[in-house]
């Protein structure tokens, strides 16, 4: 590798509430579908996490906190203390590259289909509502999505418990700190919009009561973290998962205001529009939850390395994710430092081949296989 010698903010170090990163190229979440139909992380897992630690921080794949929370075929799990177990080679060997990785902590709600849950159980969703979109692959084939059960509301507490156990056994698998999956559309994003929460009970209705679900579960998991080992993900602008909600720009401004008082290590915002904009009004920026949030900010999504480069200079954020340049790219961050092409884009039909195929067996600058 030829050392990079220029000034980028990209590549300078940030420190994150005490967590050194050597750079602020942060690897985006994103699902990958390698770890069995048992769920369980593998040595293929931990391989593809090696190849991309020069980033300054991993975060994982979306990873599910119990059996009801499961959507997504072949997706790892961290409610049982076997995947704990199984968590740790992927941890050590990006501990290894002397890289920090937090774990994703994922409830798929009403994006999932009864084919997953035990006994054919509908999801569950804050209110009964159907997700309208495209089929969705389950165990069974593709399938139209299922008008989801609304939770009862003495149901809630043992779902932010989930949250809590999953926290405790990444902390015991080793991992850095753990990131909360509020966006995309699936369960605590669907409490947070009004699309998709239309509760009358203290968990619905006024912001304060949609924002409950994803207080509690910051306060559970900071019984086991400190605030400054947890990040929150949120998509204010998506579409995804038939998402967008009209009052978007208040609730999601909210919602960062009341995290911005926990010293969290980021929040990691989904700004770009790739997967599309709901259109309900202007998209909102880094810039405005920048005035509202003063700890770390994370941008996300279509960002090349001159937007990036923008962004952290302009101090509207202070690291950016980057998801499908990952993919095809392990050595990204070497990629930008040298000024080096990359890749072209993965075919989205590897994305989730259940094997080393369009996962493990990208070249990296200068190799041909």
């Amino acid at each position: 590798m030829v050392e990079n010698t220029n000034t980028d903010a990209l590549l300078s170090p940030f420190d994150m509430g005490g967590l050194t990163l050597k750079n602020r190229v942060v690897m985006s979440p994103m699902t990958r579908s390698r770890a069995g139909e048992v769920r369980l992380p593998n040595a293929l897992m931990a391989e593809y996490y090696s190849q991309r630690s020069s980033a300054g921080l991993l975060i994982t794949e979306a990873t599910v906190i119990s059996k009801q929370a499961i959507g997504w075929a072949n997706t790892p799990g961290i409610y049982s203390d076997e995947q704990k177990e199984a968590w740790k080679i992927v941890v050590d060997a990006v501990h290894a590259k002397d890289t920090p990785i937090f774990l994703q902590l994922w409830h798929c709600g009403r994006a999932s289909h009864s084919s997953f849950h035990e006994k054919q159980e509908l999801p569950v969703a804050p209110s009964a509502i159907k997700l309208h979109g495209d089929p969705i692959h389950t165990p069974t084939g593709k399938q139209q999505h299922e008008k989801p059960r609304a939770l009862e509301i003495d149901e809630i507490p043992a779902i932010v418990e989930d949250f809590r156990k999953a926290a405790e056994r990444a902390k015991a698998a080793g991992f850095d700190g753990v990131e909360l999956h509020a966006a995309n559309g699936y369960l605590i994003d669907e409490f947070l919009q009004s699309k998709t929460n239309q509760r009358t009970d203290r968990y619905g209705g006024s912001l304060e009561n949609r924002y409950r679900f994803l207080d509690e579960i910051v306060k559970a998991t900071q019984t086991v973290w400190p605030s400054n080992r947890i990040g929150v993900h949120i998509s204010p602008n998506g579409i995804y998962n038939d998402m967008g909600s009209t009052d978007y720009r208040e609730m999601f401004l909210y919602v960062a205001t009341q995290l911005d008082q926990y010293g969290l290590a980021y929040l990691h915002i989904v700004d770009g529009l790739l997967f599309g904009f709901h259109n309900h009004g202007p998209a909102m920026t880094l810039a405005e939850f920048r005035e509202v949030f003063k700890g770390p900010l994370i941008g996300n999504c279509g960002y090349t390395k001159e937007t990036a480069e923008a962004a952290l200079k302009n101090h509207h954020a202070d690291m950016i994710s980057f998801g499908r340049p990952y993919i095809s790219n392990p050595d990204l961050v070497e990629r930008f430092a040298n000024g080096w092409p990359l890749n072209p884009e993965a075919d989205m039909k590897v994305w989730y081949s259940f094997d080393e195929v369009g996962y493990t067996d990208f070249p990296r600058y200068g190799n041909t296989g």
